[in-house]
């Protein structure tokens, strides 16, 4: 059975050393000093590695089971979670006024990772519901915030998120689901909704779901989308829990991975629903909602191949075969680990420069987020904006190959379920696909978020980046092995940018053609200049003298391996953007 320990001491790094978290102005970082972290980290970390891991390979098996339109979680789901929501877990940025603690998103986050690499499928019912508290915090009522966050934080009840529909998935502007206003106030839903995440579960006792509806005579097409509160118990005015509501889940989604996770046909017959927000503007707060849920699925792509490589090195270390070429390792046993032989070597590295790069750039964009939400700090929310696509889709996209590569560690072990790997690679892959498939956030970044303000957070990116390597650039060894390959990589992203700058106007099939190569090229870039940063914070610590030596050594060799073997493929990247929309677009449909 695959088993999985936090790396608190890498979080912790990331948050003190790098990000230095209680030196920044966000209001509530003061207070997030190490022996803060440490102890909210450590609890966390036990009860993923002895509550939710265990129940990963099971919950896997079994699976959930719709009996009666109710739906069962797999065996323990319901005390594990309890345990969950008993511990606070699911509140820890709620807001005091409802019940939590208040803390940083960027601490949720943190938590939140074992949880993830631990049982990615039983997380992902707390983690839809605080995407459905996020979007009811900022858009609801003072009423409706009343009403629903306190049991939202809480885990009391969870939440859900409603697009897709049998006919439409990204293209919401098609969905048919309806919302007709009554005298009272209300509406009555009525469709069909598919690929419902914890759509219908055990674990709680109300499921409040977000809905996108059309008001009949309101504006075509995706200019005329609502957001709905649609709960699956009715609430009485004293907030105890009344008479079931209009919706049911109607089928379970035979899929790939995340068994545990129950994936839900739900139909909503003339349901009673309540507006969130305006009229028409449903997307706007739906974005609230599906932003928050980007970055957590960014973070679930690079959590599973954290736990897979976990394992991957742990049987490298352990399984004898073959000898070193350079002469026995093991001469007493029959034969070498596995780790003595490059390729090896080279596929664990692959993995761990991926994992720990990921894993900072993603805490970075959870304190941009906190800085934009917490201080209104505008210049935060645009480089959120613009980093999004890449926290999503291209952390997923390596997230995903990194865990078939510790896959491949195992040789034909990898492909037998009782090493648990094959889950790794089966869980990891949905996080490529919902929440915005990852093709549509390459079109939405070189469509939509490059050019977003004239193009300023592009460039104040840029500009970013060529401050630290300037400011760095003294330093022969560090340039040489991370300065100048970062500025190499930047050069790329910019002639690649202004590519699509001098053919898109002319060309847009020019630049679309190579919008998830772009993707991949800032990716590598972004995660370039994270760990050129790493490596700095991480000579500081040797330069300190703090007695870490051996981790901070590590970290070094580790960084220098990612800026020479990963980094240059941005080169790749760029030759496939400039050679245009002809090679993709050369075949009639009809030749295909």
């Amino acid at each position: 059975m695959p088993s999985y320990t936090a790396p608190i001491r890498d979080i912790q790094f990331v948050l003190h050393e790098l990000l230095r978290v209680s030196e920044q102005e966000t209001p509530g970082y003061a207070d997030l000093d190490a022996d803060f972290t440490a102890a909210i980290l450590e609890e966390a970390g036990k009860l993923s590695s002895a509550v939710l891991a265990p129940l990963n390979l099971s919950g896997d098996r079994e699976g959930c089971h719709l009996e009666n339109g109710v739906v069962r979680t797999p065996k323990g789901f319901k005390a594990a979670f309890d345990q969950i929501r008993d511990g606070g877990w699911t509140a820890i940025d709620v807001a005091e006024e409802f019940g939590g603690q208040g803390l940083p998103y960027l601490m949720h986050t943190a938590a939140n990772e074992p949880m993830v690499s631990a049982n990615m499928a039983l997380n992902m019912y707390q983690g839809l519901t605080h995407g459905a508290y996020t979007a009811i915090n900022i858009h609801g009522t003072v009423d409706q915030k009343a009403r629903w966050l306190p049991k939202l934080g809480s885990c009391e009840w969870t939440g859900t998120m409603n697009l897709t529909e049998p006919h439409c998935g990204t293209d919401l502007g098609l969905m048919r689901t309806k919302a007709v206003p009554q005298e009272d106030g209300t509406y009555r839903i009525s469709g069909q909704k598919i690929f419902i995440s914890a759509g219908e579960h055990d674990m709680a006792e109300n499921i409040v779901h977000l809905v996108l509806a059309k008001i009949p005579g309101g504006p075509e097409g995706i200019k005329g989308v609502s957001l709905f509160v649609v709960p699956k118990v009715l609430v009485n005015e004293d907030g105890t829990l009344g008479a079931r509501n209009g919706v049911a889940c109607g089928a379970l989604e035979e899929k790939m991975g995340i068994h545990g996770n129950a994936t839900c046909v739900m139909n909503y017959d003339e349901a009673e629903g309540y507006l969130l927000g305006e009229a028409h503007k449903g997307m706007r707060a739906m974005f609230t909602m599906m932003n928050e849920a980007r970055l957590g699925v960014g973070l679930q792509g690079w959590a599973q191949s954290e736990a897979a490589y976990q394992n991957a090195l742990a049987y490298a270390k352990d399984r004898l075969q073959g000898r070193a070429v350079t002469g026995a390792k093991n001469p007493s046993g029959p034969a070498d680990p596995l780790i003595v032989h490059p390729d090896i070597r080279r596929s664990l590295m692959d993995q761990k420069s991926f994992n720990e790069a990921a894993r900072a750039f993603t805490y970075w964009g959870a304190m941009l987020i906190d800085r934009s939400h917490r201080t209104g700090d505008a210049q935060a929310e645009a480089m959120i904006s613009l980093l999004t696509p890449i926290i999503k889709g291209f952390l997923t996209d390596k997230g995903f190959e990194m865990c078939v590569q510790a896959q491949q560690v195992f040789g034909g072990h990898g492909y037998i379920e009782e090493w648990g790997m094959s889950q790794f690679v089966r869980d990891a892959r949905i996080a490529m696909i919902y929440e915005g498939a990852n093709g549509v956030q390459a079109l939405d970044l070189v469509g939509r978020k490059l050019a977003a303000q004239g193009g300023k957070p592009m460039m104040t990116l840029i500009e970013e980046i060529k401050v630290f390597c300037k400011e760095n650039a003294k330093d022969a060894e560090f340039a040489r092995d991370f300065v100048d390959p970062l500025k190499a990589a930047s050069k790329d992203m910019q002639q690649a940018a202004m590519f699509f700058m001098q053919s898109g106007m002319k060309n847009p099939e020019a630049a679309l053609s190579g919008s998830t190569d772009f993707m991949h090229l800032m990716g590598h870039v972004c995660l370039g200049w994270t760990w050129a940063k790493m490596a700095r914070a991480a000579q500081a610590g040797l330069d300190a003298g703090t007695g870490d030596r051996a981790f901070y050594e590590t970290k070094i060799a580790t960084g220098r391996y990612y800026m020479a073997r990963q980094l240059p493929a941005t080169k790749m990247h760029l030759a496939r953007i400039e050679s245009g929309a002809a090679p993709v677009m050369a075949l009639d449909a009809d030749a295909f």
